[in-house]
């Protein structure tokens, strides 16, 4: 029920959406090709922004927006394939992809430290993350209105934290080459773009 209710708000939301944000989606996997996976991918809202070259598999864990999903699949350029499945548990094989993408996702997983071992898991050697999400203030009076806000904003929004740490959890699950492309928002709900690297065996085996 609380998956219907998300999906009968997100989905006008995410039309109003589309043009503000077409420049960030850009950024985020308008460069990506070869055997993507996207984690958490609503209604395809990234779909069109992939080029030709890109291999996708799209999953999501709310059953609700994977019409909308095939349907912005089916208008894409790109080769892309919609799953339901959960960010835990992704239905793709070890070192298979080039790419993980997750958009506005990382807020609602049940276990970030996990989705972060699977994005790991399914990527190549080398292989590249990119993540769009809204983070932590770094204003101390807007952290502390985010922390009280979150547990009811939780329950409305099928599961989003509005104060988590996505940067320092990359960082804590041992991803290379972390950058901060583009920052927005501000305020009460800041958002980044980022990008990151899993590391190559080599590297991971000197640092143990």
């Amino acid at each position: 029920m609380r998956q219907r209710l998300f999906a009968l708000i997100y989905l006008p939301f995410d039309r109003l959406q589309r043009r503000p944000l077409a420049a960030v989606r850009d950024a985020l996997v308008g460069d990506l090709v070869g055997d993507v996976i996207e984690v958490g991918c609503g209604p395809g809202s990234n779909f069109a922004h992939y080029r030709a070259a890109a291999r996708v598999t799209a999953v999501d864990s709310n059953p609700h927006m994977l019409a909308a999903a095939r349907r912005a699949a089916e208008r894409a350029e790109a080769e892309i394939t919609v799953l339901e499945a959960d960010a835990l548990r992704l239905p793709v094989g070890d070192a298979s992809a080039d790419a993980y993408v997750t958009a506005l996702v990382l807020c609602s997983v049940a276990d970030v430290e996990a989705a972060l071992r699977e994005a790991r898991r399914v990527l190549r050697p080398g292989g590249q993350l990119r993540l769009f999400e809204h983070v932590r203030s770094h204003r101390p009076a807007f952290a502390r209105l985010q922390r009280w806000l979150s547990p009811a904003w939780s329950v409305v929004a099928d599961g989003c934290h509005l104060d988590r740490d996505p940067v320092a959890a990359l960082h804590a699950a041992g991803f290379d080459d972390i950058v901060i492309e583009a920052t927005s928002g501000g305020g009460l709900v800041p958002m980044v773009l980022v990008s990151a690297r899993k590391a190559p065996h080599r590297r991971e085996a000197a640092t143990g």
